[in-house]
């Protein structure tokens, strides 16, 4: 079977590469830089799994529109939809690009939407295009471990109860590793609000043992000792539980405050409060931090996560905003980013010089190149996990 991807970041590449051992995939994107790099067998993001996979298939890209869409059977969407504060909506713009070139070029092909959208998005979107052709799939994926997702998936969702959603369904399944997903079949808008619960769940604990790790810095207790034991109860357990600086990253910002918008007139308080949680912990971390009352901070990694390229929504902008608001001189170290400032902020090449130059190292998740300098660290990790 012919299938296309549409987009080539962490959930794109992931879907194409699931298939491409199986099947005959072209990803397509505009990004010329991005192409050149697939073809090369070079991943444009960090994933170990996908850089395997790269050399192990025959995934094609593309930034031709006529060509990835052509005879394809099966295309998947999975363009950036970004939260716009103005309009409390995801942008879906890219989205409806694609739709539109793809109804120009290929009536017959099935297509799926793997993009994060707004509940009731997909209904009213086929309608205004009038396709007949849709299906809304929600992927549950992390940073740096998208591909390992996809062939482990914890559940396959299809966003229509039909026979072809099953079939599609059982592709995802066939290409997996992991054999004995559930697969659920729900209608489209509740297909969407899945996805945006789950993410707001997820939110909402990472905001819980955050604010329970607020609670022990400021009475002096141990939160290794007070998590470990209330994730004895097996109705909570002893994951997602590692406290930070707050959450972030591509999807738990933007969806936390989507659904909220969805809301709109509809009584809550929760949602709302884990957004403003998150917050508060970025500032109870800031006020931490300047009570060392240092001169010079160290900030090491501006990504989420220590298997990630991503600075979108990272917690740790607002805490560097946060201390030159204070006055506080901040030294970025990021390997990542090829330049000397970022945020006017001076960024170090050389991770020796950087742990001398700074009085505090502020760490999100543990490294062992730190070892000689731990009275230096500042980091609330306590299980040296994402």
């Amino acid at each position: 079977m012919k299938i296309t991807v549409v987009g080539t970041g962490y959930v794109g590449l992931s879907n194409a590469l699931l298939f491409a051992k199986q099947h005959q995939v072209t990803a397509l994107d505009i990004d010329k830089k991005r192409v050149e790099q697939i073809n090369q067998k070079i991943s444009p993001i960090s994933d170990s799994c996908i850089q395997n996979y790269l050399l192990e298939t025959s995934l094609e890209a593309t930034t031709s529109a006529k060509k990835a869409y052509q005879h394809a059977k099966l295309i998947i969407i999975a363009t950036p939809t970004n939260y716009d504060p103005e309009t409390n909506y995801f942008d879906t713009s890219s989205i409806e690009t694609v739709l539109e070139d793809i109804v120009k070029i290929n009536t017959d092909a099935l297509i799926i939407i793997k993009s994060t959208v707004p509940v009731g998005y997909t209904q009213s979107i086929a309608k205004k295009l009038k396709l007949k052709n849709l299906i809304f799939s929600p992927e549950f994926l992390r940073e740096g471990q998208a591909l390992h997702d996809n062939l482990f998936p914890s559940r396959i969702i299809m966003g229509e109860k039909s026979e072809r959603a099953e079939k599609i369904a059982k592709l995802y399944l066939k290409a997996s590793v992991k054999k004995d997903a559930v697969i659920l079949c729900v209608n489209p808008t509740e297909a969407e609000a899945i996805k945006l619960f789950s993410n707001t769940y997820l939110a909402m604990r990472v905001a819980f043992f955050n604010e329970l790790d607020t609670y022990c810095m400021k009475n002096h207790l141990s939160a290794l000792d007070i998590i470990s034991g209330v994730g004895l109860d097996q109705r909570i357990g002893e994951h997602y539980n590692n406290p930070s600086f707050g959450y972030g990253g591509y999807c738990l910002p933007k969806d936390t405050k989507q659904l909220l918008a969805n809301y709109q007139d509809i009584p809550q308080e929760l949602i709302s409060a884990i957004i403003r949680s998150n917050d508060t912990r970025k500032r109870a971390i800031i006020d931490d931090i300047l009570a060392k009352k240092v001169k010079t901070v160290g900030i090491y990694r501006l990504t989420m996560k220590a298997d990630s390229d991503n600075f979108r929504e990272s917690a740790v902008h607002d805490v560097i905003r946060g201390l030159k608001a204070e006055g506080v001189e901040v030294i970025i170290y990021e390997p990542t980013l090829k330049a000397t400032e970022y945020m006017g902020i001076r960024v170090e090449e050389s991770l020796k010089k950087f742990k001398h130059q700074n009085d505090l190292i502020v760490v999100n998740r543990m490294a062992p190149m730190f070892n000689d300098v731990m009275e230096k660290i500042y980091t609330r990790d306590l299980f040296g996990v994402n």
